[in-house]
């Protein structure tokens, strides 16, 4: 660790190869804390580079519990988090309109972290229990074209740096991993990034894995398409900005998508069920159509962006988006 220390502080660059090393040597309690903390913070101040992302990346999968179900072909729909706009949960409910539509998903994520809830919040607050059985993870895609991984249950490898990440209580490259670690290593993502920088980052990261991607960015900062104003995407074969406007969409108001600063996990799952009931404010129902069609068009690149909305809204309007998720949970309790 001296020499690669030694060498981030002159401004050198790791190897994909190199980093995975490290990684694998952090669970082995190769480092002490104060190395592994100097380690992050000289990333943290360079910079990161695409190799040394996915060196990490590739280590905390080898590391992890690993899940049999590729062939399934998924599309796994997650936000960076970190955007403090504390929205209602817009991807994991998008999650179950593309599963409804007859799509594989496979949801990785966590607890909330700058939001009052986390995917894994309102999944459990349902009274889901969380899994990582290969055979239960195989039977809800199959019965019900959705699973949901909760991070903590893979990611073994995390555990080795919480301690470290929460005491420096500053941003590092571990930050941007959580989207990229879903160990079903889904053959789709789509990702709603915060900043157009992580666009950038993220862009190079899904080229180099080799997968289909797109990534969102409400231009107001939102870490998925708000509505509040104008949004870009960039995918596979396109990157463009949209307005609310292109879909006949009216703007949403910042705290039509969240319960207000005192908003709770319960009026969470409240807003969350009743977007799936189809009995939610148009705007909330919007964003989720919004998110929910650009998501199938990452699977389905030719189809037309109006055809993906017109699946995505008949998904809520049918019912089939409750119904599934209601399936989902049966089959999990």
């Amino acid at each position: 660790m001296k020499n690669i220390l030694s060498r981030l502080i002159n401004g050198e660059t790791l190897s994909r190869q190199e980093t995975y090393n490290i990684l694998v040597n952090i669970t082995h309690g190769d480092y002490s804390d104060a190395q592994i903390t100097a380690l992050l913070v000289a990333l943290q101040m360079r910079g990161i580079t695409v190799d040394e992302l996915l060196g990490f990346r590739d280590g905390i999968l080898e590391t992890g519990v690993r899940v049999d179900a590729a062939e399934f072909k998924p599309i796994d729909i997650v936000g960076t988090g970190g955007d403090c706009k504390n929205t209602f949960n817009i991807s994991t409910c998008s999650c179950f309109v593309v599963a409804g539509a007859g799509y594989k998903v496979a949801k990785h994520g966590n607890y909330a972290a700058s939001s009052v809830s986390g995917a894994s919040n309102v999944i459990e607050g349902h009274g889901i229990k969380f899994t990582s059985d290969n055979d239960k993870i195989r039977r809800s895609l199959e019965q019900t074209n959705f699973v949901y991984l909760h991070a903590q249950l893979f990611a073994k490898a995390m555990k080795f740096v919480g301690g470290i990440r929460k005491a420096l209580q500053i941003p590092t490259c571990f930050n941007l991993l959580g989207p990229i670690v879903n160990p079903i290593k889904p053959a789709y993502q789509m990702l709603g990034v915060a900043n157009l920088k992580q666009m950038e980052i993220y862009k190079d990261v899904y080229k180099k894995i080799g997968i289909g991607y797109s990534i969102v960015h409400s231009l107001d900062g939102y870490d998925e398409i708000s509505l509040t104003g104008p949004f870009k995407v960039s995918s596979n074969n396109y990157e463009k900005t949209f307005e609310p406007d292109d879909f006949n969409f009216s703007i949403a108001y910042p705290g039509d998508l969240c319960g207000g600063e005192k908003s709770t996990k319960e009026d969470a799952i409240k807003v969350f069920d009743s977007v799936l009931q189809n009995t939610s404010a148009l705007s909330q129902k919007n964003v989720v159509i919004a998110n929910a069609a650009f998501a199938i068009k990452t699977i389905e690149q030719e189809k037309p962006i109006e055809d993906c909305m017109a699946i995505a809204r008949e998904s809520i309007e049918s019912g089939k988006a409750w119904k599934t998720f209601k399936k989902y949970a049966e089959l999990n309790s």
